[in-house]
């Protein structure tokens, strides 16, 4: 079933055009028929059809129409049903053999609309994007100052680490992004199609969040510097943190307006930021090669001089900073390398343009700081006063710094805060740069450009998961509008989140935090590339093949590495928020299935566990009933299923079976159909149960090729569950010997079995039948309404349907579940049969679980009732024991039971010991049992020994004389037990009884169904309990 939020419509998802390499080679877009004749290839006509791409499509593909192969089935038997080739080419949406329900359905886009779509090629699209979120403020800021404390030698290596981190991303990056075609959503798109939807909803809030709150801090940035002119200038408004907020408010109002006009214009603003941002980071170039004049020179630049590079090629930190403190400073100027794969559904080719824009924008930007840093640090000293007569007084010593060689001495900084030089000067760039004013453009161009790439990611990404509908309260961010589908919403969300964070104004907390959730982004893309390495699914197939899964993994942990040294806290954060957010989405369980490398994992080592149990012995300490529960349809018999549930729980096999009686090419279709509808509803009703089934003849054939094949190695069903028949009076006598048969088939396969019977039956599938047509009424009668009020009947017809709708809805409310509608006794009959197969969803109130052991099967009369007590509907049950024993002996036969127990560590509230077994049943219960099995006697002892053969070859199922005398024991013990039963059982939860084996060969079909029939009858729900004779109890350590 599809996640019903998940809409097939041209906003859903974001569109996308697919790789040159997976059209299909006309440029006109028109479709070509993919099941043209093919005589021409094999030399005849035949449904069989080359391969094309047209037949691997996702439902709605925008590039393409989806066209449907023709089904084993079509080939197999078309030629014997039909005689003729009539296939049709092509399909709709959902609809071929081949489609699956969870498939990530691409958008269906409207023709008229298609032509309008902006896409992005990898130069504007990810490398332009790229390289401006790339370089900051940082690169005219503080990378002087970074390279001051650290010194060059430490500053390359600062740089070429965090350089190392992105590009390790970038090459998990390419190679996830290159295993199949990429739509909208960015990294969070990658991490849940690779990981799922568990890892890729929680970190997609958060990273969408990050790049919602970088619009505020970019903007803040690019303020202060505006506020800083004003200050200048003498032009404060307010003051200095008002206009801070003045400023930013106005700043993000005009990004948003360039965001919302679109794609195209947005990409033109970047372009024009880009030419702004290249022309002051030449100017730095180009000033540095100037000669420095007499107030640079007092301000620490000397333009190039190797001695300057050797005296800051060394390490001087200071103000208590580390190597660690100044990288974690650092770093955050080398994130936003998924700028470009934020806005994939808007790339023309987004497997081709995210690794190749990316790596380049990588390596341009990492060699810009390393070559703007090595310039500074080669022409500008660490400390200066600026202060033009500073300078070396003849025949005076000065060692303080290089400086000295140029005549200046700036020893008075060894005890006093000067205001220049590269550890001092937040503005060397500025000072060294050919044209001043071009920095402070350079600046305005890094932070806006950063703030625009980031109010386009945030909204983008969040759309996509909001498609997704992982987070169902937050679909309604997930419509777009216009041609290229832009979030609107979204960006209004993102809106008012930037203008939040940017009237607090004091962002220095939260923007560790925002770095850690980038970080935390970055890990999980490795984690996400090595996961599916290691899990070598065959549908991992990267056409990027420069990457390595231990190179993936080891930047994932470089990447949670770095997460600490930014900030402890701020990644014990992350990590907080991501965990709660993991839990959130695992618990929902979104319907969605796209193939995750969990999956894969998962799949392999569940083959692995199973084959390391399969090589290791069992161990009667490990046993647990492995159930093969035949409910038929698992909806049909809740009660049987529940109760199975309550013992195997989270920790046994339960398989749910069914048999479809008849042919099996007729029982094919139906077959095959109901194996997933039933998976699905075990799934939905948190049952954690299989489902198997098979198509036979007859029941028994059926039950019997479940009980030998079930199961794989060590996970193979020992116990069979099934209920008791309680309609064996009234059917053909074949269905009695084949149910009576298949307990038969289970004791030679050894297995244990227990039967449940409860008083009102099990099975309500003429219930379930009766309320699906209910429904089906309902939903033909509001179609025939709306048809009626479309066409403008009048407006008393409409009134009419108006009020049956109402009254079938009443109807249907009260669940009136009937077979027959107008008999009341059914109705009561059926409330109690719908009231009896829900108890054991209950909580089962204080009461008793009565176990009568009477025989020793290997203990799985008594294992049973213990595992259910574990149980939380269970456990306020109390266990009472019943056993058989000898007159004169009952204390005895009490202590060795309560001995036994006390060692096997199961506790019960009471322990009674039944003497008095071998007194004869009550004439009323005799005359019972006789009147109940007199359709079924032969009655041969009052006919002539000819007439007697003839009635046996005719009748051979029927009971004889000869067994009713040779049973008679074992028939009163039944009848015996049930009034024992009716005596010390009545109040019970739930009873246990030891079940009677019937001897193959001597105790006839019915006269056996007659033994359960009346040793159950008029009891409390009750299992009837027979071990396979091997010990599933120890008392052993």
């Amino acid at each position: 079933m599809e996640n019903p939020a998940f809409e097939k419509s041209k906003d859903d998802p974001p569109l996308y055009e697919e790789t040159p390499f997976s059209s299909n080679g006309y440029g006109n877009g028109d479709h070509r028929s993919v099941r043209p004749s093919v005589v021409s290839a094999f030399g005849h006509d035949t449904l069989d059809r080359v391969p094309n791409i047209d037949f691997y499509r996702n439902a709605g593909s925008v590039s393409g129409h989806r066209a449907i192969r023709p089904s084993l089935q079509e080939l197999h038997e078309v030629f014997e049903k039909n005689g003729d080739l009539d296939v049709h080419d092509t399909m709709d949406d959902g609809e071929g053999s081949d489609v699956l329900p969870n498939d990530d359905l691409e958008a269906i886009a409207s023709p008229e609309d298609n032509g309008g779509v902006v896409k992005f090629g990898w130069i504007k699209g990810v490398l332009v994007r790229c390289m401006l979120n790339i370089w900051g403020v940082m690169l005219f800021i503080r990378l002087s100052w970074v390279f001051g404390q650290a010194g060059s030698g430490l500053g390359i290596i600062i740089i070429i680490l965090s350089m190392v981190v992105t590009t390790l991303t970038c090459l998990s990056m390419s190679a996830i992004c290159t295993n199949g075609v990429v739509r909208g959503g960015g990294a969070y798109y990658l991490i849940s199609r690779s990981l799922g939807p568990e890892f890729g909803g929680s970190i997609g809030l958060i990273f969408a969040f990050a790049n919602a709150v970088a619009v505020a801090m970019y903007v803040v940035g690019f303020s202060e510097t505006v506020v800083d002119l004003l200050k200048v200038n003498d032009a404060i408004m307010v003051d200095e943190v008002n206009d801070i907020r003045i400023v930013g408010c106005i700043t993000v109002v005009l990004l948003l307006g360039i965001s919302v006009a679109g794609m195209e214009w947005e990409a033109k603003a970047q372009i024009a930021l880009l030419v702004i941002l290249l022309l002051a980071i030449a100017n730095v170039f180009v000033g540095t090669a100037i000669p420095a004049t007499e107030e640079k020179r007092a301000k620490g630049f000397y333009s190039y001089q190797a001695s300057i590079m050797a005296e800051n090629f060394t390490p001087n930190f200071r103000d208590g900073e580390t190597f660690f403190s100044v990288f974690a400073i650092f770093f955050p100027a080398a994130t936003g390398i998924l700028a470009g794969a934020n806005i994939s559904g808007d790339l023309k080719d987004p497997q081709g343009a995210i690794p190749i824009g990316t790596l380049l924008a990588i390596f341009i930007t990492g060699i810009t700081y390393l070559g703007i840093a090595l310039c500074v640090s080669a022409t500008v000293v660490r400390d200066a006063t600026g202060n033009l007569n500073d300078t070396i007084t003849p025949g005076a010593k000065c060692n303080f710094s290089v400086a000295c060689n140029f005549g200046y001495d700036f020893s008075i900084c060894r005890t006093t805060k000067c205001q220049y030089g590269l550890m001092n000067n937040f503005q060397v760039m500025t000072m060294v740069s050919g044209f001043g004013p071009l920095i402070t453009a350079g600046t305005f161009s890094a932070t806006i450009s950063s703030a625009l790439a980031s109010l386009v990611s945030a909204p983008k990404v969040f759309q996509a998961l909001c498609k997704d509908n992982i987070y169902k309260a937050l679909h309604f961010f997930a419509k777009g509008h216009g041609k290229n589908n832009e979030p609107i919403r979204g960006y209004v969300l993102t809106f008012v989140i930037a203008v939040a964070f940017i009237l607090i104004a004091e962002l220095n907390i939260i923007a560790p935090i925002i770095s850690n959730f980038f970080l935390a982004s970055y890990a999980l893309i490795n984690f996400s590339c090595f996961h599916a390495s290691y899990a070598k699914s065959p549908g991992w197939r990267p056409a990027y093949k420069y990457y390595n899964m231990w190179l993936s993994l080891f930047g994932a942990v470089l990447c949670c590495a770095v997460m600490f040294v930014i900030n402890w806290w701020a990644a014990l954060l992350t990590y907080a928020i991501e965990m709660f957010l993991y839990i959130y989405v695992t618990v929902k369980k979104p319907d969605v299935n796209w193939g995750s490398s969990t999956q894969a994992v998962t799949f392999v080592n569940a083959v692995n566990n199973a084959l390391t149990l399969s090589g290791v012995d069992d161990h009667v300490k490990n046993f647990r009933p492995q159930c093969i529960v035949l409910t038929g349809t698992p909806k049909t018999r809740p009660a049987l299923l529940d109760l199975a549930h309550s013992i195997t729980k989270n920790y046994g096999l339960c398989i749910t079976c069914d048999v479809f009686v008849g042919p099996r090419l007729e029982q094919q279709q139906a077959l095959t159909a109901a194996m997933e509808q039933n998976q699905m509803w075990l799934n939905q009703q948190k049952r954690k149960a299989f489902y198997a089934a098979v198509a036979s003849d007859n029941f028994r054939e059926g039950a019997e090729s479940l009980l030998q094949a079930s199961g794989l190695g060590r996970l193979r069903p020992n116990t069979v569950i099934l209920g008791f028949k309680r309609d064996w009076k009234t059917v053909y006598t074949a269905n009695v010997q084949e149910y009576v048969g298949v307990l038969h088939d289970a004791f030679d396969f050894e297995y244990g079995i227990v039967m449940l019977r409860i008083s009102q039956g099990l099975d309500i599938s003429h219930i379930l039948e009766a309320e699906e047509e209910m429904e089906r009424m309902l939903v033909e009668q509001q179609a025939l309404e709306n048809e009626i009020e479309e066409n403008g009947f009048q407006e008393g017809r409409k009134y009419f349907f108006k009020r049956s709708r109402k009254l079938s809805q009443k109807t249907h409310a009260t669940k009136v579940t009937m077979e027959v509608p107008h008999s009341s006794d059914v109705a009561k009959i059926n409330q109690r049969l719908v009231e009896a197969s829900s108890q054991f969803k209950r909580k089962q109130g204080k009461g008793t679980i009565d176990v009568w052991w009477l025989y020793d099967d290997g203990g799985l009369t008594l294992l049973l009732p213990y595992i259910l007590t574990t149980r939380k509907k269970w456990r306020e049950c109390k266990l009472r024991i019943f056993i058989a024993g000898q007159p004169g002996h009952l204390e005895q036969d009490k202590e060795e039971m309560q001995s036994l127990l006390k060692k096997f560590r199961i506790k019960c509230t009471d322990i009674t010991v039944i003497a008095d077994f071998n007194i004869r049943p009550s004439s009323e219960n005799w005359k019972l049992f006789e009147d109940m099995i007199e359709p079924y006697r032969l009655h041969e002892g009052s006919k002539d020994t000819a007439q007697a053969e003839a009635l046996r070859k005719e009748h051979p199922w029927k009971i004889t004389d000869a067994e009713l005398d040779r049973f008679e024991d074992k028939t009163s013990l039944q009848l015996r037990l049930n009034e024992l039963l009716q005596e010390s059982s009545r109040a019970a939860k739930l009873i246990i009884v030891s079940m009677p084996i019937a001897r193959k060969g001597s105790v006839s079909d019915h006269l056996y169904m007659a033994w359960l029939e009346a040793l159950t009858k008029n009891v409390p729900p009750t299992l009837l309990v027979r071990g396979n004779h091997k010990s599933v109890l120890t008392f052993y350590s």
